[in-house]
């Protein structure tokens, strides 16, 4: 059933080359779904059980009265395929889900999952000094980066940890939990320097227009807000990263407070870097027998604009303007919680970990999985049974 699900009619089944005809392409990807539904992390368990269960082999393709592939073939196979390939069989199913009725894109989330090389450095109990400097790379894997991944979307938590890999953006419907879009990337990569891009290429095959996208901190930058409402007339749902800001002390009516605790006057506004903000000077400023009671240190500066000054940020665009502490909003991007979860499915298919040593390799592995995934959800929707289309071991129980 799984297989009869995966459309691979846009991927040419041999390589037109000379020589010995090889083994299909198609079986090779079949086996690779196998691996990823079974969750084996690498080849070897896939060859072992193809070996003890030869009618899975032949579902898959291959010739059971000859030898299966070896461990190099499919080595060689994942690691030098085209991965524009594999995507386009990952958009079928998605479509597919779509015309179902199953797939919507009304409230979609995109996040990260981090995916570490198969190198030495990683592991916790290797005592290689300055293993994690970025001049230091691991000779086993060229391909990947240094990066850092947060435990913890608090703010006030310094909890984080660095590793050598790679990055997988998924865009998850957030109503069904399962995935529209991915992309690889290596671990250096930020999350919302791909978001503008990922949009882009998963709009050019499902429309997403008034489309509710969520995010963590990580995407809250200006650019996706408004690209998000004026070119696909949808909203966001990002909370604010106040990347070290401070909150200045307020009165009622909204005048700032100095150091000394006396309430500060307007000083005019100032327009820089596409933001406006309200400037607040010294409530001495222009007195010419009053002294500052804490004695700034600007001040007695010898100049005519004398006293402190702060700034306050006008909320005169989109980012600013959204009423975060509203109910609805906070019920929104509760559903951001399906992208938490199909992360976790994803990475029990054998991908938080790489077994291969090159970038291609790695998003090949990633785009592979996700196909697995989607064929799952594809196969519970047609067979109409009562399992979760999310739910792996469930819809195994079909047989």
């Amino acid at each position: 059933m799984l297989f009869d699900n995966i459309d691979l009619t846009v991927l040419p089944e041999y390589i037109a080359a000379t020589g010995r005809k090889g083994y299909s392409d198609h079986a090779k990807i079949r086996a690779f779904v196998v691996m990823k539904c079974e969750c084996f992390s690498c080849v070897t368990d896939l060859l072992d059980y193809l070996q003890n269960n030869l009618l899975i082999a032949h579902y898959c393709g291959f010739n059971i009265m000859k030898p299966l592939p070896s461990y190099w073939t499919l080595e060689r196979f994942i690691k030098k395929h085209k991965n524009e390939l594999l995507k386009l069989v990952m958009q079928t199913q998605v479509k597919k889900l779509f015309d179902l009725g199953v797939l919507d894109t009304s409230f979609i989330a995109l996040d990260s999952t981090p995916i570490s090389a198969n190198t030495s450095q990683n592991n916790p109990k290797s005592f290689k000094k300055d293993k994690f400097k970025p001049e230091n790379q691991p000779a086993s894997d060229k391909d990947c980066k240094l990066g850092v991944h947060t435990a913890s979307n608090q703010h006030d938590e310094k909890n984080y940890e660095f590793y050598w890999g790679y990055k997988n953006h998924i865009l998850v419907d957030c109503i069904t939990g399962l995935p529209i879009y991915e992309m690889t990337t290596t671990a250096d990569v930020a999350d919302s320097s791909v978001t503008l891009d990922i949009l882009e290429k998963t709009n050019d095959f499902l429309s997403l227009k008034e489309c509710t996208f969520i995010g963590d901190k990580a995407y809250d930058v200006k650019k996706i807000y408004n690209t998000v409402k004026d070119f696909y007339e949808g909203e966001c749902c990002i909370p604010i990263n106040k990347r070290n800001t401070k909150n200045p002390e307020k009165l009622p009516s909204g005048h700032l407070l100095c150091e000394a605790g006396l309430a500060m006057s307007k000083d005019g506004k100032t327009s820089d870097r596409g933001r406006t903000r309200q400037k607040f000077c010294c409530p001495f400023k222009n007195s010419k027998t009053a002294c500052c009671p804490c004695n700034h240190k600007n001040w007695n500066n010898g100049k005519k604009n004398r006293g402190c000054t702060k700034y306050v940020t006008i909320p005169d665009d989109y980012r600013l303007a959204i009423d975060r502490e509203s109910l609805s909003f906070k019920k929104i991007y509760a559903l951001r919680t399906e992208a938490e979860r199909y992360n976790a499915r994803f990475k029990q298919t054998g991908q938080e970990r790489a077994w291969v040593h090159s970038f291609n390799a790695v998003q090949n592995l990633n785009t592979i999985a996700h196909i697995a995934l989607l064929a799952v959800a594809i196969a519970a929707t047609v067979t109409q049974s009562d399992y979760s289309v999310r739910c792996l071991k469930s819809v195994k129980r079909i047989a």
